[in-house]
């Protein structure tokens, strides 16, 4: 028998129509001219929202912008190659957020003609679309009653109503949910789920709140208890396993060997330096041998170390070190493929490289045979 999952629930108190008022009143007054607030474009909200999963405001502008001329429509983004994609998203990271964005644009036109649904269990079910970014999708685009519960909504919450339950849990998220539904004036879902989130973002922020800025301080719990620098409680985050990997930037007449990663897993997709592993105990010239070795099977001589590169995923840390390399005389060149590709040093521009290999490419040396 299938148990049911529990749902907590949090009290919106007999305030909530004034606490909601005030906060509305605040972001008319204080909101920020963000290039994804001058429309309600379906489409160009889901990208924002995408990019700015766990990314800055000031990061996002400029990617978002550069995509939206690249990828004006569904379309668009659904018909141009896998390569544009990723490489417009360069930087970003979470590289399978764009993956995901282009497939669910590719359903979006084969079953809805072009447009975004805006029924919650349809908009749902797209790749990679989740229930804060349908949320977010539904409340700011169509003005639907749907709650958009992000990190700083969950910070807010946290704060104004006392809620002292792991945010990491996924029951004090449905509660939360339930909560920010309640709070919605009808009408108003795009402006007040917003409001939510700019207050996040602006006075209720993770550390030093600036509780005497805050429109909605007089019904804050937590400062009444005088605990908000407290919350959220979170469920301490295991830290990322550092692992040792070594690439190879190999020379061959004026060009370098590019492979591509595998579409699904880390940087799926993405196109690198050969790379691997280290075994542990193995020298790190040895480690370079074996794995080009096993990867393509070919044989090479190390020419020297050419630069350490730190990387640091949420579980894992890449602690890598590039060695320049060229094929040993008279061994047989990997053959260009799908997923191989030699290329000089311009040619590689064109490439969606992971932040690592970037770091890499920018040691490459001047020169003819570079």
């Amino acid at each position: 028998m299938t148990q049911k999952r529990p749902r907590r629930t949090y009290d919106p108190g007999p305030h909530s129509r004034e606490l909601s008022a005030a906060l509305l009143g605040w972001f008319a007054a204080h909101r920020r001219d963000l290039p994804w607030r001058r429309t309600r474009d379906p489409y160009h909200i889901w990208v924002s929202e995408v990019m700015l999963q766990q990314t800055r405001v000031e990061t996002v502008i400029p990617y978002y912008e550069r995509w939206l001329q690249r990828f004006p429509t569904v379309e668009a983004l659904a018909t141009a190659p896998e390569d544009e994609v990723l490489k417009a998203w360069e930087g970003l990271g979470y590289y399978s957020r764009a993956r995901n964005l282009h497939q669910a644009a590719r359903e979006v036109v084969a079953r809805y003609g072009g447009r975004v649904p805006d029924e919650p269990q349809a908009l749902a079910a797209l790749k990679g679309v989740g229930p804060y970014t349908a949320g977010a999708i539904l409340s700011i685009a169509y003005n639907r009653p749907e709650p958009a519960v992000d990190g700083n909504v969950m910070r807010v919450l946290s704060r104004l109503f006392l809620i002292q339950d792991s945010v990491s849990e996924p029951a004090t998220r449905r509660g939360m949910e339930d909560l920010a539904r309640r709070l919605i004036p009808p009408g108003k879902a795009a402006n007040f789920n917003q409001a939510l989130m700019e207050l996040g973002a602006l006075i209720c922020t993770p550390t030093q709140p600036r509780c005497d800025h805050c429109p909605v301080t007089r019904w804050c719990l937590a400062r009444r208890e005088g605990v908000a620098a407290q919350l959220p409680v979170k469920t301490a985050a295991r830290a990322p396993r550092p692992v040792d990997m070594v690439a190879a930037v190999i020379r061959h007449q004026g060009r370098v060997l590019i492979v591509r990663r595998p579409s699904e897993g880390l940087l799926g997709g993405l196109w690198e330096f050969p790379a691997g592993e280290r075994p542990s105990g193995v020298p790190w010239p040895r480690a370079v041998h074996m794995m080009l070795k096993e990867r393509l099977g070919l044989a090479v001589e190390v020419e020297g170390h050419l630069c350490d590169v730190r990387h640091v995923f949420s579980h894992l840390v890449w602690n890598l070190k590039a060695y320049a390399a060229v094929p040993a005389p008279g061994e047989s060149l990997p053959e260009e493929g799908e997923g191989l590709r030699w290329v000089t040093r311009d040619e590689l521009r064109a490439f969606a490289l992971p932040v690592a290999h970037q770091k890499i490419a920018a040691h490459l040396p001047d020169g003819p045979d570079s």
